[in-house]
Formats: structure tokens, sequence, C-alpha cells
């Protein structure tokens, strides 16, 4: 079984416009006249357009601090030329890295987590961890969470050189771990990346649906199994 990480098992990035809601606040007082929840959407703007590219999405993705950073100062250049007044680059920057620090303080593992992995390593199942981003933010994490002894195989993209959805992230691991693709499993929360992308190689893809939320209308992915829990894949 692989598991992606962000999302799957840890709470992570999840209600990013509630995350910024709490950081801008902290900074109301620089921003003014402009308002919180006008900073957040114009964020949250910027940050549609800058991630859609796929190119420009594993650049910055390595990048991530930098890349809030790149962000909220757009952002807010942007309310400035739309005739908004501007908080100074310096208070974007001081933003940014507040919202970074904010999201390490509220990361936490999965309740279940833990147990869920045990479980598995106790029935004799090979475990693979893959994740995407920078070496040290990703390799912090596991070490952070007690993740490292639990698995066989750890990949993360940053001391690889390739990630997700790459067709070689996911066949490095399988040699990795020597099994073939019809044995394996991959749990992970995006579509694209950790159903669709495995799923072109023969891998059994289970989505995990911890919001609830079901399938985007618009998609044309379809998981092999969907979970909202962890302990479901047990």
């Amino acid at each position: 079984m692989l598991f992606d990480l962000d999302d799957t098992l840890l709470h992570s990035y999840g209600n990013a416009k509630a995350a910024w809601l709490a950081v801008a606040s902290e900074f109301a007082g620089d921003l003014a006249p402009l308002s919180t929840s006008e900073v957040v959407d114009a964020v949250a703007e910027v940050s549609r357009g800058f991630w859609a590219d796929a190119d420009h999405h594993r650049y910055w993705r390595l990048r991530l601090l930098e890349a809030r950073r790149e962000i909220v100062v757009q952002a807010l250049v942007g309310l400035a030329t739309a005739g908004r007044p501007s908080a100074l680059i310096d208070v974007a920057r001081r933003l940014a890295d507040r919202f970074s620090a904010y999201r390490d303080e509220q990361m936490r593992l999965l309740p279940e987590a833990h147990q869920v992995l045990d479980v598995l390593r106790s029935r004799g199942i090979l475990l693979g961890l893959v994740t995407n981003g920078a070496a040290e933010a990703q390799r912090a994490k596991v070490e952070r969470f007690d993740l490292a002894r639990r698995f066989d195989h750890i990949q993360i993209e940053g001391e690889h050189g390739f990630g997700k959805p790459e067709e070689r992230a996911y066949l490095h691991a399988l040699r990795q771990l020597g099994v073939d693709a019809h044995e394996t499993w991959m749990i992970g929360d995006n579509l694209e990346w950790e159903v669709a992308a495995p799923q072109r190689l023969g891998i059994y893809a289970i989505w995990f649906d911890g919001a609830g939320e079901g399938l985007p209308k618009d998609t044309q992915i379809r998981p092999d199994r969907i979970i909202r829990a962890l302990s479901e894949v047990l």
C-alpha cells in the first residue's frame, strides 16, 4: 500500500480560506484600510491562477514559502492596481510567512493514522509513503509525527527529483518495494495525482474524501474506492 502524506495521513492544507482569514486578522492594522476579507479574496484569486499551470506548480511546490510570498505580493499589487490602497511589500511578506507558520502550528496527525498503519504492518503488508514537496519540510513532518519507522519505503519529491503524478514516481516506489502494480493500492486525496495517475499504471486507487464532499460534478475520474476515514482501509 502506498500512502500520500498531506491531507491523507495529516491534516495539512484543508480550508485555506479560514486559515488566511485567521492570519489576516492579525495584520488588520497593517492592512487597513483594506479589509481582511478583500485581502483574503484577492489572495485566493491569485493563488488559483498561480497553481493552475502544471510546470509552474511543480517548480513552486518545492519552494512553498517563497511561493506564498509571491502570491500575497501579487494580490496586494493587484488591489493597488485596481484603485485600492496597498500595504507595504514588507507587510505582504510578513503576512505570507505568518501563514506558513500558522499552517505548521495547526498541522496534526489524523487520529487513526498510527493505528491503521500499525495494523497493516502487523498483517505483513508492505507500506510506502509517496509525498510531493521540498525535502527538508516533508522530512520534518515524517519525523515530527513518528512515521519513518512505520514505512518500508519513504519517497519525498525533493529528495528524489521527481514526484506525483509522474509515472516514474510510482514505478520507483514499486521497484523499491519489489511489487507489481496489480498488487498495489494507492491511498490519497488528490484525484489526478493519486487516483487517475496510478490507475493508468494498473494500481488500485482509493480516494480519501476526508471532507466528505463527494466527487466533483465535473470530474471524469472514478476512484476504485472512496473512503472518508482511514480506518475504512482496514
